[in-house]
């Protein structure tokens, strides 16, 4: 099961974005909307910025249960809640940073922080921190996963530039260090009803949940590689091979997480153990760079079903042909002889083709030797049938003249022996019912004339 990377923002970009809400925030500063309730509290959020811009978030946590205790009422208490889900987080408590978070979230933040300077960097921690944890969070409940994918979607369309920073340090910001992990935790929670489904081995409700995922974010291979997974253990292997190549195609290192060598690999390996070869590959290569999902009715054909349609074709293409070779191989294996008396001995067998390779003798012959061979066998040709000519009471009723060799002849006849080693069948054959034979007269020898002596 292929899993997003849990390291959603780095770098000192980002990172100075969040100190500045954290850790330099002036708690001493002016006041159009909030008043301490007296110094006693001003000095507690003086020690709870110090130790969050020192990282210390076990002594943050602990100065403010302190402070909510004393001033559970404090006009500041949204601030207080935001450096709460700054502290969980950096205390790798994560359900309580997403839980905290959710309603700040739910109120508006750039309502509940609305002052022009600080707001912007006091949105975008409670934003950042939210995403970080989210995908931290184990077996995270359905409001949990609300708040996160509400703060992801927040996060990746977030413009509010913080005080201090550049237009362009801030577009670099966003596009390279804000965006990217909010889309991967959307993606990561759109993935997680069909993970969980997983996890349960309801693959039919994996196959369901990784379908409205693959709907509602067609660009993402992850989807499309574990929708693949979950389709396999269904037995549909025609789609997933769909899915495995759509991943495979489109972005091998499923966002930055994988081996793209092995996710192609694997991918082409998954095609040609159905279909026995790497015939069409290409062509499906191409054909999943046109939609996420498979068209209706979509199917690999198996080396199975490949096999079996060349069989009917050449079935259709040489009827007696394939006949033969059906009968030979039951003879030919190990319950030939008891195949031969049970089942064709005595019984009439319908027009096969041959050639005359030999006839015994060759001038009024008895038998007719007969072969075989197949479209690309190459001469000489063995014998495998030997055809015993016969009247309509199976008595034996020699030709009048000498057949032509190596002439194609068709023939009803009637199984009579059979010997394995070396392989020989047996047939009565009439001759009215053996068509295209060409007989000859036999060549009659000079009469000899004894020398008559001089008188």
């Amino acid at each position: 099961m292929h899993k997003f990377g849990n390291g959603l923002l780095s770098g000192s970009m980002a990172l100075a974005m969040i100190l500045l809400a954290a850790g330099t925030h002036q708690y001493g500063r002016a006041q159009t909307k909030k008043n301490y309730k007296d110094n006693a509290e001003a000095d507690l959020y003086g020690k709870v910025t110090k130790s969050a811009g020192a990282n210390d978030w076990k002594q943050a946590l602990a100065d403010l249960d302190t402070w909510k205790q004393k001033y559970p009422d404090s006009d500041f208490k949204n601030d207080r809640e935001m450096y709460y889900v700054q502290a969980y987080a950096g205390l790798n408590q994560w359900g309580k940073a997403v839980d905290t978070a959710g309603p700040l979230i739910d109120q508006g933040l750039d309502k509940v922080f609305d002052d022009p300077k600080y707001g912007p960097s006091q949105q975008l921690a409670v934003l950042f921190k939210t995403v970080q944890a989210i995908t931290q969070v184990p077996n995270p409940t359905p409001l949990q996963m609300a708040i996160g994918d509400k703060a992801a979607h927040q996060l990746y369309d977030f413009n509010h530039k913080p005080e201090g920073v550049s237009q362009a340090d801030w577009e670099k910001a966003r596009t390279t260090q804000l965006q990217p992990p909010a889309k991967a935790t959307m993606l990561w929670i759109a993935m997680q009803p069909g993970t969980q489904a997983m996890t349960k081995s309801d693959f039919a409700g994996a196959d369901a949940a990784f379908t409205k995922a693959l709907t509602d974010h067609p660009e993402s291979a992850a989807i499309s590689y574990n929708l693949g997974l979950a389709l396999s253990k269904e037995k549909k292997n025609s789609e997933a091979v769909y899915e495995f190549e759509r991943a495979a195609v489109t972005d091998p290192t499923l966002g930055g997480t994988s081996d793209a060598t092995k996710i192609k690999q694997f991918a082409d390996s998954a095609y040609t153990r159905i279909h026995g070869s790497t015939e069409g590959l290409d062509q499906l290569k191409e054909q999943v760079k046109a939609a996420p999902l498979p068209p209706a009715g979509f199917k690999i054909k198996t080396a199975t079903e490949i096999a079996e349609e060349k069989e009917a074709q050449f079935e259709k293409s040489n009827p007696q042909l394939a006949m033969w070779m059906k009968i030979k191989a039951a003879l030919s294996d190990a319950n030939g002889e008891q195949y031969f008396e049970t089942s064709l001995k005595g019984a009439g067998v319908p027009l096969l083709k041959g050639m005359i390779v030999d006839a015994k003798p060759a001038c009024r012959p008895k038998e007719l030797l007969i072969a075989v061979p197949l479209p690309d066998a190459t001469a000489p040709y063995p014998a495998e049938i030997t055809l015993r000519l016969v009247d309509a009471d199976d008595k034996p009723l020699p030709l009048t003249g000498k057949p032509e060799l190596n002439a194609e002849v068709q023939w009803e006849g009637v199984p009579t022996a059979f010997a394995k080693e070396p392989f020989m069948l047996t047939m009565n054959a009439e001759k009215s019912k053996i068509q295209g034979l060409k007989v000859t007269p036999c060549t009659v020898a000079p009469a000899h004339h004894p020398a008559t002596k001089k008188k």
